[in-house]
């Protein structure tokens, strides 16, 4: 059985870091815990699983932090958590099931990071991420924000899924602030922080720079598949906002030079016709989409419901719309497969029985 040194970097966390601990403590055999400026009670709350506690002043860097608390490990990986980080009671016990039978000479586990959730609690958006990281083998975090490790072979994909329950709204300037004080630095950024930052603008709603960020990042050519065709979808979202549709379509359509289509995409354009009331281009998407094979370990930011869940439903619609009664009421107990509980699938299923579907 391999042995997992904890890892995390913390700072006011007292309202959900005993949550966190409770959820992985017994699946790890050392937990290291650098704080980087608590005024809480974390420390002490922190006291009551380890005693080894240390400080680390905050210098606008996540991977200094997180490279200071990976040097403090002594068991054979580290494993790395965020404070409002859960495992839930299954993937405790798939962790536990990992150290049993991982072979030591995997330097990365990829496990999956569920960070959105429907009513149901069913995730909406997840990617894999390196949790688990061989101790000693020269791998370290690099980016000051959207902090990442450069996986090394061999690597291992894993169930024991992480899920993200964050409590509160955090401070929402954060990454922007360190982006722009690196700027203002002289810094350079790279490809990867480049993408990130085009993110950080769009999310603050200053749509014209961040297109231009997405722009330029494309340009260069430079950038990791996955993150070149999400930049494309991010800026048909600001163009969408800025009221260039067109150029918002032309952004999107862009992404199928890059590669074949993504589920993720096709909704996208499908709902872009669907809006226009364009019922049957909107169809070809929302199929094409359905039809599309969902890859989780392509370390995108999967949306699962773009897979089944919303093209059912949309095409639902969209052949409704066109008074096609029986293929609306097929794809609405398509979709309804899909989410049992949907209420909007419910109502669907009301609704076509009164027209005696």
């Amino acid at each position: 059985m391999v042995t997992i040194s904890l890892c995390m970097i913390v700072r006011n966390e007292e309202a959900v870091l005993a949550r966190c601990l409770d959820s992985v403590s017994k699946a790890v055999d050392e937990i290291i815990l650098v704080d980087t400026g608590s005024e809480d009670r974390t420390k002490e709350i922190a006291k009551r699983y380890t005693c080894h506690i240390y400080d680390f002043p905050w210098v606008d860097d996540f991977s200094a932090a997180r490279n200071f608390s990976f040097s403090k490990a002594t068991m054979e990986y580290c494993m790395w958590l965020d404070a409002d980080d859960v495992l839930l009671d299954e993937d405790a016990k798939a962790l536990m099931h990992l150290k049993e039978t991982l072979d030591p000479s995997v330097r990365v586990v990829m496990l999956p990071y569920q960070i959105a959730f429907d009513a149901e609690g069913k995730p909406t958006f997840s990617y894999y991420r390196e949790r688990l990281i061989r101790n000693g083998q020269g791998m370290c975090w690099e980016g000051a924000v959207h902090e990442v490790i450069t996986p090394i072979q061999p690597i291992l994909y894993g169930t024991a899924a992480v899920t993200h329950r964050k409590v509160g709204p955090g401070d929402p300037d954060r990454n922007l602030r360190i982006y722009e004080k690196q700027l203002a630095e002289g810094k350079v950024l790279s490809p990867r922080e480049q993408f990130y930052y085009g993110r950080e603008l769009y999310t603050h709603g200053r749509y014209g720079e961040a297109q231009k960020i997405f722009q330029a990042f494309l340009d260069s050519g430079a950038g990791w598949l996955e993150n070149e065709i999400d930049a494309c979808r991010q800026m048909a979202y600001c163009r969408y906002a800025l009221g260039n549709e067109a150029g918002a379509l032309r952004a999107l359509l862009q992404s199928l030079e890059l590669d074949v289509p993504r589920a993720e995409v096709c909704c996208d354009i499908g709902k872009h016709f669907f809006d226009r009331d364009q019922y049957t281009q909107a169809i070809f998407w929302y199929e094409t989409a359905a039809s599309r094979e969902r890859d989780d370990r392509s370390g995108a930011f999967v949306q699962p419901d773009c897979y089944d869940y919303i093209p059912y439903l949309q095409l639902c619609v969209c052949y409704d719309r066109l008074g096609n009664l029986k293929k609306a009421n097929f794809y609405n107990e398509k979709a309804w497969a899909c989410r049992p509980q949907s209420k909007v699938c419910q109502n669907n299923h009301l609704y076509f029985q009164s027209k005696q579907i």
